[in-house]
């Protein structure tokens, strides 16, 4: 018999003072390059030092085999059964830069590419600046407005993401991602995985091909693969479930939405590196019960292939982390949505390493934070969405379960 996990928890938690921290270094996860991984060439005598006070484990996202998107990996860590809740990455990419999402309207995540002829060359094309792809979605905006009498609205994101929104009729969001999601194959276009979603399918398929021709002039930026189809979802909140005011810190649009969507509030960061955002989080210290941290850029050095800049970014949170330290949390957890090595340069299915510190986690038993002490750690092997119960009991915010 399956149990709803959060469903069985709700009977169980009891309101508490103490505080949790779930610090997410987006990708976390690697496979050994010339002998280490990032985590194990990276010097991190901080989250060395909170290693051999915790409790160490590997998450699974999803099933064993599973490589998970960033969506389903931070559900499964929110505690929300990823194949239960699948949600699209456009609502979550929307969400993330405040575009309102109707009951009439499908969103989805525009990747800016590069193409040549009908083979896709690069996927993010070439990762050009904010501000430049700012400029592209607004000539985007100013050559389509409306396809088969449905409003199109274009929106930008970070680097070489943006929203597409339509609006209209009938729209279905059952359309399979038009990504290739890798280099050197052809452009693939929308297709619908239910015959209702047949017509947003051929608008979409239309859109592109506009795109196409709207930006067959410029140097890099000249195509769009869209996916994440999605229409506004029926969620649980998290401060209802786990009866926790709990706010968000991140720099990129689409994790801001994931917290949007299952009820946080979403904490403004001035600046992007891991000390603005633990400054942050010291601001509101006294404001919420837990935080969720996020650290994008492992994940984009991760995809990038980039051994080097993946382990100075560990370095730069190391560094970083006395300040989020000096506060104290009750329970902190350091992990990652789903490992993406350097080696695949690419979301991968291997286990993501963790480690829990609290005043009731047996300390001494691990040495250092990386995937072969969590691999070997006393919590061991465990699904994603199981984490947050441990979280909770470290927080001694669960009652015993029978007499």
């Amino acid at each position: 018999m399956m149990v709803d996990r959060q469903e069985f928890l709700q009977k169980l938690i009891t309101k508490t003072d103490s505080k949790i921290v779930m610090l997410v270094m987006d990708g976390i996860g690697d496979t050994v390059v010339n002998g280490k991984t990032p985590l194990q060439a990276a010097k991190t005598p901080n989250l060395d030092k909170v290693a051999t006070e915790s409790d160490l484990g590997q998450t699974i996202p999803v099933l064993p085999g599973v490589t998970p998107g960033s969506g389903p990996g931070h559900l499964g860590l929110f505690g929300y059964d990823p194949i239960k809740f699948q949600i699209g990455r456009g609502i979550l990419e929307a969400l993330g830069i405040d575009v309102e999402v109707g009951e009439k309207d499908v969103v989805a995540r525009g990747n800016f590419a590069t193409i040549d002829g009908d083979i896709v060359v690069d996927r993010r094309a070439g990762r050009p600046a904010t501000e430049i792809s700012k400029k592209i979605v607004e000539k985007l905006q100013e050559s389509i407005k409306e396809i088969d009498g449905v409003k199109v609205q274009f929106y930008p994101g970070k680097e070489h993401r943006f929203v597409v929104k339509l609006t209209g009729e009938g729209l279905d969001d059952r359309i399979e991602d038009a990504d290739p999601q890798k280099e050197g194959l052809p452009i693939k276009w929308a297709h619908a995985t239910h015959p209702e979603a047949e017509k947003t399918a051929e608008i979409f398929t239309k859109l592109m091909k506009e795109i196409r021709e709207v930006l067959k002039d410029e140097p890099k930026i000249n195509f769009a693969l869209i996916r994440g189809f999605s229409k506004y979802p029926a969620i649980p909140k998290f401060p209802e479930v786990y009866k926790m005011r709990a706010a968000a810190i991140a720099v990129y649009p689409m994790y801001k939405g994931l917290a949007k969507l299952v009820g946080m509030d979403i904490l403004n960061v001035d600046g992007e590196t891991p000390e603005d955002e633990f400054e942050t989080l010291k601001k509101h210290w006294d404001e919420y019960d837990f935080f969720y941290v996020h650290i994008k850029k492992t994940d984009s050095y991760g995809e990038d292939g980039n051994f080097d800049a993946k382990t100075h970014v560990i370095e730069m949170v190391d560094k970083a982390l006395p300040k989020l330290l000096e506060l104290n949390p009750d329970v902190l957890v350091v992990t990652g949505d789903h490992s993406t090595p350097v080696a695949i340069s690419g979301h991968s299915w291997h286990p993501v390493p963790f480690m829990i510190k609290s005043a009731y986690t047996r300390a001494g038993l691990s040495k250092a934070f990386d995937e072969f002490e969590c691999a070997r750690g006393s919590v061991g092997t465990i699904y994603a969405v199981d984490l947050m119960s441990l979280l909770m009991a470290n927080a001694r915010k669960l009652e015993k379960f029978g007499a």
